[in-house]
Order: C-alpha cells, then structure tokens, then sequence
C-alpha cells in the first residue's frame, strides 16, 4: 500500500514563496521610483510659486512716469504677510525692472539674458545637488503694464498627498499589473520548471518501485537527477547495497544450517531404525522426517533463490502423476485414499520442473499432515493451466488464508511442521509468474489452487 504524502508539493512551496518575494520586490521598486521622484524635484509642490505669480500679475502696472509700479492690492499684501523671505524681479521688454526682497545673486545677474523665454524652473534640485541651492520660477505674463517677466522663488514643500498619488498610480499601473502577470507566470511556469528538473527524479522513482526480494542488485540511476537530490539517492543505493549484503550473509547462513543439519539427522535416523519396533520409535522416526523434511526445505529455497537456469516446456500432467505416485505410500499409511485426475492432456507451461514438483509435493504433504487423517486426498490438473490439490480436512478459516504462506506460520501454534512448505510454494509460484489460492472444497475441506501461465502445443 503506498501512503499519500499529506506535505504540500515542491511545485506549491515554490509558488508560494516566489509570489510574496516578487509582490515585496515591486513595493520596493515602487518606493525606489517615487523616492527619485522626490528627490528630482518632481514632487514639489509649486502652488505658492504659481500663486505668487498671479497675485503679482494682478498688481503690476505703470505710474505717471510710464516706469512699472506695484499696486498694494489686498491679495499683494496678504502674500508678503505670509511669506516673509519673498522675493521677485519683474522686467518689461523695454528692460524696465521691478525687484523686491532679498534676490539671490545667481537670479539678480540674469538680467535680460532670458527675455526669449516664456517660462522656466530655475536651479531644479538633482539628487546629488545641495539642498539649500536656491531655486526659482520665471514667467512672462500678460499685466496692466503690459507683457513682463515675472522671476520670483516661493517653492513649496515635498507634498505628502502627491508621493502619496504618484505612489498609488505607480502601483495601478506599474505594480498591480506587473505582480499579476508575475504571478500568472510564475503558477504556470514552475510547475513545467519542477516537471522537467525532476524527470530524472521520476525514473529513480520507477526504478525503486520495481526493486524486490526476488530482484537484488538494483540500484536507483543518477542520470539527470538534480544535483540536490543526488545525495539522497546516494543514500538509497548505498542502503540498497547493505540490504543486499545482509540478505547475502542470510542466506548463506541458512544455506550452511541446512547443510550441516542433514549430517546429525542422516545420524540420528541410522540410530533409530537400530531400535526395537514400538510407539516410541514411530515417534522418533516421524520427527526424525520432519527435521529431514525443514532441512530439504531450507535448501530448496536456497536453490530456488538461486536458480538462474531458462525455463523449459513442463506438463503438469506428468509432473502430478509422478508426485501421486511417489506419494501414494504415504498417503495410504495415514489413512487416506489418494487420486489422480486430468481433464486434458498434456497441459504445459514454463518452468522449472523440479522445482514445480516440490510445489506439488508440499501441498499434498500439507494434506497428509492436516486433514484429519481421512477422506480422499486428489490431485487435479484442469486446462489452461491449473493444478488443484484438495482434501477433506477441516478446511483453512477465511480469515487466515492469507497468511497461512507466510514464513514459519501455523494456524495453531502447536501444530507439527516449520511452517515453511507453504511459503516455499508461493515463492515457487511466483517463480514462475503464477499464484497460488485457497479455497472451499465442496465436499468439505481445503483447494489449493495453482494457476500458471500456459502455453499452447502448434
């Protein structure tokens, strides 16, 4: 069973931090932008200059000498009140000139050097300027003394309200618009972006899930996977290895415990069959087989872990008839009756012959063993490819079927035997691309049924 990781996704955790660093990225650009702004001088506020213009363009005119003159008017008065530094120079055509307040000497030499302008800031403030250079407004304007130039310096202040505006259309045009289209990409592309970085990834993934018992010395590939994975998968061959060392070292030492366990039970049967005939001897014979029969079992699946030999043509048929024959002593000893059937002819598959008659052989010696010593014993070979071993014992519960395959599982646990026939069955089985069931006999009882791949004669 795989488990579903409930962490968010590489491709979601990327989205979700590229988005706020591109949103935090443009705020301070924006600030960059209304800050040059600022400092240029673009966001000063030029009302007053603008207003002192107009009010002195109201209040221009000529006296009876024709020389220009100022007219005391209310707003004139009100603006000196207000601003007390004020200064302005006004000049007619004819180079007539009007000045009051302190004039900065940069402004009093221009003199008519700008008489072809019609308007003009004056000493604009650059960033890298000083703050306290003076700065001015020059205007030419039509009054009642007629056109004159008017230059005066009332420069407002840094206006909050228009950073403030600047800033806001700046982020509706410029940020609003931009952080979404990043965003748009960003959703799009990283996930193509992830996809394709990983593909490499992929395949070690479809390479783990291939890896298994059966399948040893699989490693997981490196090529185009990420270098900031790499290690991981390093990690998992360099496991993979261990493993594979591990199981080696298992199953030599399973292999040398059958071995040496053959000679002291060889030893032990030529001693029992020395004794005098009684129930005591039976005893001691029958686990003096049994012990045998685990050896042989050991073996067989250390054989059949390292078989590596091609498959041939094998019928079953054959294959049956010879266990039931072989078997059949057995069977009648403990009080069953054995049969045989076949309902085709030969019925072939690929495999290992050998091999596929221990399958056999331990289900019918499974049979022997629990099915209450009485009944019929049958071995089936049915076309496509089915072996069927059934007896009529007490069958095998619903609830441990899938289990009873299992290494060294008894249904009660103080039944005869290792537990190892059936679990070398299944490995058998799955040798051979098969699998092995159990169910109910309808006379009562247990169905061992194998199914294999078969293949058909020209």
């Amino acid at each position: 069973m795989t488990l579903q990781s409930t962490s968010p996704s590489l491709k979601s955790r990327l989205v979700w931090r590229l988005v706020p660093l591109q949103a935090a990225l443009l705020a301070l650009l924006v600030l960059l932008i209304v800050g040059t702004l600022w400092g240029t001088g673009l966001l000063l506020d030029n009302r007053d200059e603008e207003h002192a213009i107009d009010v002195l363009q109201k209040a221009v005119e000529r006296d009876a000498e024709g020389k220009l003159d100022l007219v005391s008017t209310p707003q004139l008065k009100k603006l000196r009140s207000d601003v007390p530094d004020l200064w302005f120079v006004i000049r007619d055509r004819q180079g007539q000139s009007l000045s009051e307040g302190s004039v900065p000497l940069e402004f009093a030499q221009i003199g008519g050097a700008l008489d072809h302008i019609s308007q003009a800031r004056l000493g604009w403030q650059m960033l890298n300027d000083d703050p306290r250079k003076p700065a001015a407004r020059l205007k030419r304007v039509e009054t009642a003394a007629g056109n004159v130039q008017i230059l005066t310096a009332t420069q407002g202040d840094m206006s909050a309200g228009k950073a403030a505006l600047v800033a806001f259309m700046v982020f509706v045009g410029f940020a609003l618009p931009s952080l979404l289209l990043m965003t748009l990409t960003t959703v799009i592309a990283t996930p193509i972006v992830v996809r394709r970085a990983l593909t490499g990834l992929d395949a070690a993934a479809d390479q783990a899930r291939r890896i298994d018992i059966d399948k040893r010395g699989a490693r997981l590939p490196l090529e185009d996977v990420p270098a900031e994975v790499a290690p991981l998968v390093n990690a998992v061959n360099d496991a993979l290895v261990r493993l594979d060392e591990g199981y080696a070292r298992h199953k030599r030492f399973t292999a040398d415990a059958a071995h040496e366990l053959r000679t002291p039970i060889a030893i032990l049967s030529t001693r029992l069959e020395s004794l005098p005939q009684g129930p005591d001897k039976t005893r001691l014979m029958e686990d003096a087989a049994r012990l045998a029969t685990l050896a042989e079992q050991l073996l067989d699946i250390q054989r059949l872990d390292q078989n590596r030999t091609p498959f041939s043509r094998v019928d079953l048929v054959a294959v049956g008839r010879r266990v039931v024959a072989d078997l059949a002593p057995l069977a009648i000893a403990a009080g069953y009756d054995i049969s045989f059937e076949a309902a085709a002819e030969p019925v072939e598959t690929l495999g290992d012959q050998t091999a596929l008659e221990r399958a056999i052989t331990n289900l019918v010696q499974n049979a022997i063993e629990h099915a209450g010593h009485q009944g019929t014993i049958s071995v089936r070979v049915t076309f496509p490819c089915t072996i069927d071993v059934i007896d009529q014992g007490m069958g095998i519960p619903a609830e441990q079927r899938a289990r009873i395959f299992e290494p060294f599982y008894r249904i009660q646990p103080l039944d005869r035997g290792a537990g190892l026939g059936l679990n070398l069955v299944r490995e058998i089985v799955h040798l051979h691309r098969g699998y092995v069931t159990v169910l109910d006999n309808q006379h009562g009882g247990a169905c061992f049924r194998i199914t294999l791949p078969a293949i058909f004669s020209p």
